[in-house]
């Protein structure tokens, strides 16, 4: 029996080993097998990958949102741009491929060191842009001479695309390189070192929404650091796309009728505050900052005197001239210092102190009421009106209605113009408010400065009969589906403080401008379309006392500017305008026909009752 156990012990031992040998045996197999496919089948593949392979993520650059009109024109938009970069890792040897790149390009291998240096040791292994835009003949050269170039790359990424030289320039604005201050600032996390971001305009108000989201691939490189194969892809995210509310064909045609004249035209929508036209001029081509702008363009646009680099609409601040009148004449109404059927007589001049302040119409106006006082623009009228309320007390009406503050528009760097009052002075010149300056601002001279955006805005609340709008430069903003992801609703600031009553005999006023038989600007009449407005002229030439002068004969830089604000139809208006042309001298000559020509391309010829001036006046009385 002992033996027969040691037998049967002794057997199952030997099984064991034998099964784990066959284990050992299988697994060996298993290897040998693995090995000889992975050398013998695919050992040139993994040969060449053990001695070239390298894996790197490479970015990929999103779209920029587009931009379109109220109309949906396409504005904006992006094209192809191949750029020439470096990876400094692949480019070996670095000094023969460097000249051996000058050679092809024709930059100076001093200047392709300079912009290595430039960008530091961390660029090492990341594409570093060595130009920009590159033309489709040098992308031929450099496409052909690639076996030589070893680390050089060309990049195709989207770049901005102005689709209509200088139209709108400012209102759309451009984009700029993010500089090291703004990428450490946190504000742009989908922006990276080289990036563009909006530095003007609409470019600049909407980045966040204008701005996409970086993709990426996952690439294998060879030891030129070319790609042999993506491994993995996350697309990169389109910015928004922006609507608008300016009329593209309605700005082309105020940029025309402006022509070589410096100044700015504003034309809004009066019932929601849509910016429809906003032309400043001179003016400039956003696409020359594409990429970076040369020294010399930059250097001729610096020194323009007309300064194209500024938004006239919202920067530039003017005397508002013989426009200001209609806040005194309703500062006037409100205040009750005149009512509707109070006349002054205007002999030509209006004696105060021991000084003459002269009337524009050498000759006088006669005896007059507000409405003709507005409609013949009468300087003595609004003399003895401004002196009865006051300096502050005007004050208090023109900031109630929009001037001297900023309008909240979407756009940097807007001015808020200037409204005086006593106490202003006194901070400012460290003197007291002398009475004769009271006469001064209310017609819209002395220290008054207001920009083109604020008087639109002003006239469009007078048209509406009462209502400041906020002025709205995007309708909504949508995805590239064209589906709308936020409206942008018209906001409301405040209303002018005035009466309805008042504010009916101050337009019965604007409309006899243009349609009463003395107005100042009867020649601008449409048929079918009543026009209401207000002209002026002025003054950047302070004449001393005594001083006769031939205004012709001023060099243009010292003659008056002329104003021209306006809306139409009078009684539903459905625009409104602001013109200043810069030493233009004459508001009814130079400013009248542009808004003129601009209600007729906006309007056409509807039929509008001419008894509507009657019903106008039976209103007020």
């Amino acid at each position: 029996m002992g033996g027969l156990n040691k037998n049967s012990d002794s057997d199952w031992i030997k099984h064991r080993y034998i099964g784990a040998g066959l284990c050992i045996v299988f697994i060996f197999g298993v290897l040998f097998l693995r090995l000889v496919y992975l050398q013998m089948i695919h050992g040139e593949e993994y040969r060449r990958l053990s001695m070239t392979n390298c894996v790197r993520l490479k970015s990929i650059k999103s779209s920029r949102g587009l931009i379109y009109d109220r109309n949906h024109n396409l504005l904006v938009d992006n094209r192809p741009a191949f750029d020439l970069t470096i990876v400094l890792e692949d480019a070996k040897p670095l000094k023969q491929t460097l000249e051996r790149l000058s050679e092809l390009t024709g930059d100076t291998y001093e200047d392709l060191t300079a912009t290595i240096k430039k960008a530091g040791r961390g660029a090492f292994y990341k594409p570093l842009v060595l130009k920009r835009d590159i033309t489709r003949d040098l992308l031929a050269v450099i496409e052909a001479h690639q076996f030589d170039l070893p680390g050089i790359h060309i990049d195709v990424e989207p770049t901005r695309n102005y689709i209509h030289k200088k139209t709108a320039a400012h209102l759309i604005g451009y984009l700029g390189e993010i500089n090291k201050e703004e990428l450490a600032s946190g504000k742009f996390p989908n922006v990276r070192s080289g990036d563009s971001i909006g530095r003007y305009g609409v470019e600049k108000s909407f980045e966040v929404d204008l701005q996409g989201k970086r993709g990426g691939h996952q690439v294998e490189v060879d030891v030129n650091g070319r790609v042999i194969k993506i491994l993995k892809t996350v697309e990169p995210v389109s910015g928004k796309d922006l609507v608008l509310t300016m009329d593209l064909s309605l700005q082309q045609k105020a940029e025309g009728l402006l022509g070589e004249n410096d100044g700015a035209v504003v034309a809004l929508d009066p019932s929601n505050g849509d910016v429809l036209v906003m032309a400043s001029s001179p003016s400039f081509d956003q696409n020359d900052f594409i990429g970076g702008i040369s020294t010399e363009k930059w250097q001729a646009l610096r020194d323009d005197p007309g300064r194209p680099m500024n938004n006239k609409a919202i920067q530039a601040e003017y005397p508002p001239a013989s426009t200001y009148k209609t806040i005194t004449a309703l500062a006037g109404l409100e205040e009750n210092v005149i009512d509707r059927n109070t006349t002054f007589f205007c002999p030509g001049f209006y004696r105060f102190g021991n000084r003459r302040y002269h009337c524009w119409h050498r000759y006088g106006h006669g005896h007059l009421s507000v409405v003709d006082a507005i409609a013949q623009s009468c300087d003595v009228f609004f003399y003895q009106t401004g002196e009865k309320i006051g300096v502050d007390a005007l004050a208090r009406y023109a900031h109630g209605s929009g001037l001297g503050r900023l309008t909240g528009i979407r756009l940097a760097h807007e001015r808020p113009g200037l409204i005086p009052t006593s106490a202003w002075k006194k901070k400012r010149f460290k003197e007291r408010w002398q009475a004769g300056e009271t006469l001064s601002i209310s017609i819209g001279q002395g220290f008054n400065l207001v920009t083109p955006l604020q008087m639109a805005v002003f006239i469009s609340a007078v048209g509406n009969k009462g209502t400041l709008y906020r002025p709205r430069l995007v309708k909504s903003v949508q995805d590239a589906k064209g589906q709308v992801i936020r409206e942008i609703e018209p906001d409301i600031t405040g209303g002018l403080p005035a009466s309805q009553k008042n504010l009916a005999i101050v337009r019965q006023g604007l409309l006899e401008v243009v349609h009463g038989n003395r107005g100042t600007a009867r020649r601008i009449r449409l048929p079918g379309i009543q026009i209401a407005g207000k002209t002026g002229t002025a003054q950047v030439f302070s004449r001393k006392a005594g001083e006769k002068f031939d205004n012709k004969k001023l060099r243009r830089t010292l003659q008056d500017h002329a104003w021209f604000v306006c809306y139409a139809p009078a009684q539903n208006p459905k625009i409104a305008i602001a013109v200043i042309i810069e030493h233009g001298e004459h508001g009814s000559s130079a400013a009248a026909p542009v808004a003129k020509e601009l209600i007729h391309a906006y309007l056409g010829n509807p039929d509008v009752p001419t008894a509507v001036v009657k019903q106008d006046q039976a209103h007020v009385e």
